[in-house]
């Protein structure tokens, strides 16, 4: 059975409640940010002062970590315990592969939900993944499925995917459309009616915004990139601790 996660809910909840009372301006629940515009591979000292400070600034009570592989920089653990440790909420997203491997690195807060993308169950690639949520939940995590739905997307695995979720106690069960494609968008609607919860229903169409809009600035800035002046490379970067 999923659980409803008590921190998570309650920081969304004093947001909603700040917004009725105009105490709080308009800003998405959930923000989302590439790990690879932030973490430096092979550092150890993974970010810079002023892009934590901007990232733990962030009004968003949410903030959600993915687009490129986050586990396959070496400062992650590090970058995730400082962003909790600002108040906000963290979902991790990963493929899972290096997740098992990996998870010891981490501390099972309750504001941390490491999420794996998982759309089925059948193919062998998908074996890594289960075994790292397996691993992950068995050491206290709070653990997620995210299953993109693009306009293409077969509903028959997400409806097994349903039956796992209950079976190994996944807490929590994100579904959003890959593109605002009207085709994904319905297919997407449609199979949000899968999810138990209406707690991760209702959190789904969060996180598909912060995705689809973290897409279109990455799109924008590709296609702006040949037009703009490179900026010089940051010459000293500095452990996650903030001043």
């Amino acid at each position: 059975m999923m659980r409803l996660p008590a921190r998570l809910t309650a920081k969304l909840v004093k947001v909603r409640v700040s917004r009725i009372f105009g105490s709080a301006p308009e800003s998405p629940l959930v923000y989302g940010v590439d790990p690879a515009e932030v973490l430096h591979p092979g550092s150890n000292a993974p970010v810079s002062r002023e892009k934590m400070r901007e990232l733990v600034a962030n009004p968003a009570p949410v903030i959600w970590i993915g687009d490129s592989e986050p586990l396959l920089h070496a400062g992650v653990g590090h970058f995730v315990r400082a962003i909790v440790q600002s108040r906000h909420c963290v979902f991790l997203e990963t493929d899972g592969t290096l997740l098992r491997r990996r998870v010891h690195e981490f501390q099972p807060l309750a504001e941390l939900f490491l999420t794996v993308r998982l759309n089925a169950l059948e193919s062998p690639e998908h074996a890594p993944a289960i075994e790292g949520l397996r691993a992950a939940r068995m050491s206290g995590f709070f653990t997620v499925i995210h299953s993109i739905v693009r306009e293409d997307s077969d509903p028959a695995p997400l409806r097994a995917l349903r039956t796992f979720v209950f079976e190994k106690d996944i807490d929590g069960w994100l579904i959003t459309a890959e593109s605002s494609a009207e085709a994904a968008t319905r297919k997407t609607i449609e199979a949000r009616g899968l999810i138990p919860s209406t707690f991760w229903r209702q959190f789904s169409k969060h996180v598909e915004e912060a995705l689809l809009s973290q897409t279109q600035g990455r799109e924008s800035r590709v296609t702006s990139a040949p037009l703009a002046e490179s900026s010089p490379a940051e010459v000293h970067e500095e452990g996650v601790e903030i001043a």
